[in-house]
């Protein structure tokens, strides 16, 4: 029952002007303010259906809090099933460009050899498949596995942001490397942004080991800063203090996923999406 909700989640996780520097690390509090454009992209149709989890994921708060703008080149890593794409792409459509980038297909050879085709027929589809949804053309949604990334766009994107993700690089052992690739795509002022299931502080190192989906927030710092990032902002906007991170299947146990079915549905329901973390990086000087 784990494996096979773990395998749908992973499964959707792949048919998924430079910024004033921050002088200190600090906690915001406050909501930044929501331009025009990404306002009226977050009331569009096309995500009527999307809004439903508007209320757990934040995204208005969560792109002005990575100081997303409508003239930058950003990549979303692990797109997944497009509910950020369906976002992100429109918003730089016309000023900026979206890059979607993935994990290479053989990462997720631990699961299946068969995964490993979905994880490619995934990445090769991901731009007609949007292209379709968005009604934009395929050339403004491209699509790159990470180990062949485009030499020419090294040094070149604004903003990377990584949603819910970090815990599966880190259990499949392939978060150095993805993490550097990213690192490398981003202008010497370029900011990732990251948003992860929050395990709790005093979390033993085998609960937050990214197999439950929460990773403790002072190791992803630790982990990022060893890349060559430096934290410059957190918030939390995506924070949810009813859910106690202790569900016997994971993060998978909550909605959208609900990995018990209809086990204790209402209750996991009640708790709502998981508590998560929400950083803000910049390249070390």
């Amino acid at each position: 029952m784990i494996r096979s909700f773990t395998l749908a989640l992973v499964s959707a996780a792949v048919l998924a002007a430079c910024a004033p520097e921050i002088e200190a690390v600090t906690e915001s509090t406050e909501a930044p303010a929501i331009n025009e454009v990404l306002a009226e992209v977050l009331a569009a149709e096309l995500r009527v259906e999307d809004k439903a989890r508007d209320t757990f994921r934040h995204p208005a708060e969560t792109l002005a809090f990575f100081q997303v703008e409508p003239t930058h080149t950003v990549i979303e890593y692990a797109p997944g099933g497009g509910w950020y794409t369906r976002v992100l792409a429109p918003y730089v459509q016309e000023t900026g460009s979206y890059i979607a980038v993935g994990f290479p297909p053989e990462a997720a050879a631990s699961i299946s050899a068969d995964f490993v085709e979905v994880v490619r027929e995934g990445g090769e589809t991901f731009s007609a498949r949007q292209s379709e949804a968005l009604s934009l053309p395929a050339e403004k949604l491209p699509f790159h596995f990470s180990n062949v990334f485009p030499e020419e766009l090294i040094g070149t994107v604004d903003r990377v942001l990584m949603i819910r993700m970090m815990h599966n690089l880190q259990r499949w052992g392939i978060a150095d490397s993805e993490i550097e690739t990213l690192h490398a795509a981003l202008k010497p002022d370029g900011l990732f942004g990251v948003v992860q299931h929050r395990a709790k502080a005093d979390a033993t190192d085998e609960f937050a080991d990214g197999n439950r989906g929460y990773l403790r927030e002072i190791d992803l710092i630790a982990f990022f800063e060893s890349k060559g990032f430096e934290l410059v902002d957190s918030s939390e906007v995506n924070a949810n203090p009813n859910d106690p991170t202790d569900h016997e299947n994971g993060v998978w146990a909550l909605p959208p996923s609900f990995a018990g079915g209809d086990e204790d549905r209402e209750a996991f329901a009640s708790i709502g999406e998981s508590d998560r973390m929400t950083l803000l990086f910049k390249k070390a000087d």
